[in-house]
């Protein structure tokens, strides 16, 4: 069965892969900031700022210590496993164009000194303005992955994903989802570890040639100061988020993480306008429409 000292380094080699392939589309390179954790591991940020990507970051870490309490409950862990060890990458990328998606993918592997274990990961796209056929074609990408391991996996997944990616106090999804998992532990759905592992692979190397697609159909369309400013809205959703409900943030700042690192997720600009109501039959006025729980993109 996979040690953590695969899984690292796996992680390690996703990382480059993603960011070479992303450097080749872009035309741009990344910045990597290798840092360490006071508690004990580090990691590499590594954050581009291109030609399409506006602003993108591709984090790898392996971290470990000792749980802080506040972390210990939210992972509903008992007194007696105080120790910890987590490692996993995780990609935010902004972009230029406001009819080119905002995507997010994280893949993760938690170790705890009792000898429990478990993979958690996911990918979830926001588009500024949803394209009905691209954010099916999205979601058909992420249900072949999951197909290969459990015919179960999608729909429980993209169920988990409305859930988690969820504004309550706006009562809107961040985005068309995606598929998001947590907590799996060898033997779920009879799956051992080496199979877990290879799933949480097969996720990972799924965002570049799917994103890459999505950048590719639409980074040379043309667009208006309007949609410009409607990214700008959309964008303050998504720091909405990132910074009240989304569990990594809260996970990373509580384990002292690099606050860097945990907050490379927030875009280079955002906006907020009081209380903006889009124009009746409008595309923005479509797209908020559609971001609602249970959208059957595919069947």
């Amino acid at each position: 069965m996979p040690q953590k000292d695969t899984i690292t380094n796996y992680f390690k080699s996703l990382q480059d892969n993603i960011c070479q392939a992303l450097s080749a589309a872009d035309g741009s390179t990344f910045v990597e900031d290798s840092w360490k954790r006071p508690g004990g591991g580090g990691g590499r940020a590594r954050v581009i700022r291109g030609q399409h990507i506006e602003k993108g970051g591709v984090n790898f870490s392996a971290v470990h210590g000792v749980l802080p309490p506040a972390a210990a409950r939210s992972l509903r862990i008992g007194e007696l496993e105080t120790s910890f060890y987590a490692t996993g990458v995780s990609i935010v990328l902004h972009p230029r164009n406001p009819l080119v998606p905002i995507i997010h993918m994280n893949v993760r592997y938690f170790e705890l000194d009792g000898g429990r274990c478990w993979f958690g990961g996911g990918i979830d796209l926001t588009p500024h303005y949803i394209d009905r056929d691209q954010a099916q074609w999205f979601h058909e990408q992420l249900k072949t992955s999951c197909d290969r391991f459990h015919p179960d996996f999608y729909p429980r997944f993209t169920a988990e994903a409305d859930d988690y990616f969820y504004l309550p106090h706006r009562k809107e999804t961040r985005g068309v989802g995606g598929i998001f998992y947590d907590r799996l532990e060898p033997g779920y759905e009879g799956l051992d570890k080496q199979q877990l592992f290879e799933f949480t692979a097969a996720i990972g190397e799924t965002f570049a040639p799917t994103y890459l697609q999505l950048l590719d159909w639409n980074k040379d369309k043309t667009y208006t100061e309007r949609q410009q400013e409607w990214q700008q809205l959309r964008r303050g959703r998504y720091v909405e988020f990132n910074l009240v409900w989304d569990r990594g943030t809260k996970f990373g700042l509580t384990t002292n993480g690099r606050t860097e690192s945990i907050l490379m997720s927030l875009p280079p600009m955002a906006g907020w306008e009081y209380d903006f109501q889009p124009k009746e039959g409008s595309a923005e006025a479509e797209t908020l429409e559609m971001l609602r729980k249970n959208m059957k993109w595919v069947e």
